[in-house]
Formats: C-alpha cells, structure tokens, sequence
C-alpha cells in the first residue's frame, strides 16, 4: 500500500526549476528516508508532500486523496512534519509547544479533553522531556529543544509523520534514541515515517526504502541493501567510498575516503607484498 504520492510534480523557487515530472511512492506503514547532497532538492520535497510548498504543476496524493483538496485541519490530523529550524515564541514552555500538537482536534465543541491531556504525557516521556516540560524552550540546549520540537510532532498523533533532519544538533547519543524511537513508532504503531538525513549509515540502519536524489532528480530507490553501493556514493555524493557489512545490523556500511587518499585495504594489501615469504 501507498502512503504518498506524486504524479508530474514540478516544484520550482522563482525561476529555478527543482523538480519537473517527479512520479514518487512512498510505502505505508513503513521508514523512507531520503538521502543525497546538499542542495539537490531533498527539502523541497519534503516541504511539497507536506502542502507547505505549492507545486507548479502535479498533484500530492495522500491516503488516496488529492492533499490540495483537503482542509487544513484535515490534512493536520493525517499528516505532520517537522521542518529544519523551527522557531517558538519567544517565553513558550515546553508544556505549552507540545500542546499544540494538539490544535488539528480542537474545535468549539471539542475543547481540551484527557485525550490529549494523554497523548501529550506520552509525548514528553517518548522524547524524555518531562522534568523540562516547564522550562522555556528558548532556554534549552539544541538538543534539548530539537526534542521539543520532536514531542510536539508526535503530540500530533497522526498516522504520517515527515521530519527534515530530525537529528540535527544531536549528539550521537540522542540522535540514536530519536532514531531508535521512530523505528518503534513504526515498528509497535504501523506509522508511516519519511525523513531527510545525511547520515548514509543510519538512514541505512534505519530505512526499509531509500530515496537518493541527484541534481534534482530521483537517483534510485529501493531497499538499502538493493540500491547502496559504490558507485550510488560516487555519483550522488561525488565520493569515493568502500561498502561494507554493517557487522552490528547486516545493512550497507559506507566507508568513505578523499580524492586522491588510499583506502586502508589497499595500504595494508600493499604491505602484505611487501613482507618476505617464511616457512
């Protein structure tokens, strides 16, 4: 089944065209990231499946319905994102951002409920962000607020979540704790994620499908063990690289190496040679 997607997309920022004629499907139920290099589009795609980007032409099809035509709430109740960067105002607590997770179900008839009062505690303790729920989230670390950030999505409580570098100005540490807490949002409730990293072996790790993207055009896309391999790195990312198997997880393993540098296999081959025959 098909979560989300495209038919003849063209997105474009003034009179630069990004994308022309992209035709994308994303899985239901499963993790797509999307991978590639700077500036080749991956953001701008995101942004265009959330409707926070309006295409020149083409449609985004979500759940099986044209998301041009649903309504705003409507498409909140189905659909959130965390885009790069976002921004509280100024003196909002943490309590009080994640709460508006919550606004999609709000309505005069349907005020504050213990509905959400739940969902919004199971969203502070997801993220670990309860004994900060009343700190200013201008006070907090990067990490800190990224998380917040995070909590307020999930607070959402819909069924399709899309992230734009959710892992920004995390340690390792945290970044494998909200990476570790997505795969479980998918894995125990079926939610679909879709999120941009550039991490190559996490989004190996963690994705059932990949999506590279180069110069503005879908590369491949595919399980990572079916489409990660040299020449996938060479070409997207202008990298010379070796793969291995991760020994921890059994997904594609990028080693990656200068211009001009000699791989470590190669230099310890070369040693082998060298060193006399005994026996």
């Amino acid at each position: 089944m098909t979560a989300i997607q495209s038919h003849d997309l063209c997105l474009s920022y003034g009179d630069t065209t990004i994308f022309q004629g992209l035709n994308l499907s994303l899985p239901k139920g499963q993790v797509t990231v999307f991978i590639g290099g700077n500036g080749c589009g991956k953001s701008t795609l995101l942004r265009s499946l959330a409707r926070l980007l309006k295409p020149q032409k083409g449609q985004v099809v979500l759940d099986g319905s044209d998301i041009a035509t649903l309504g705003t709430k409507e498409v909140a109740r189905r659909m959130a994102i965390l885009p790069q960067g976002p921004s509280a105002p100024e003196g909002l607590s943490v309590l009080q951002l994640v709460k508006q997770g919550r606004y999609p179900y709000q309505n005069w008839l349907q005020q504050w409920s213990e509905e959400d009062e739940r969902v919004v505690r199971r969203a502070l303790e997801l993220t670990h962000m309860e004994e900060l729920a009343g700190r200013s989230v201008d006070s907090l670390s990067g990490g800190q607020r990224q998380r917040a950030w995070i909590a307020m999505t999930l607070a959402q409580g819909t069924p399709t979540i899309l992230l734009d570098e959710p892992t920004t100005y995390l340690d390792l540490a945290h970044q494998i704790e909200v990476l570790d807490l997505l795969h479980e949002l998918n894995e125990q409730e079926q939610r679909t994620i879709v999120m941009v990293l550039h991490d190559i072996n996490l989004a190996c790790r963690y994705a059932h499908n990949v999506v590279a993207i180069r110069s503005s055009k879908v590369y491949a896309q595919g399980r990572p063990t079916e489409i990660i391999n040299e020449q996938l790195i060479r070409d997207v990312f202008d990298l010379e690289c070796r793969l291995i198997e991760d020994p921890l997880f059994g997904t594609p393993l990028v080693v990656p190496f200068g211009k001009g540098k000699q791989p470590l296999a190669g230099a310890l081959q070369e040693k082998q040679m060298e060193q006399p025959v005994t026996g």
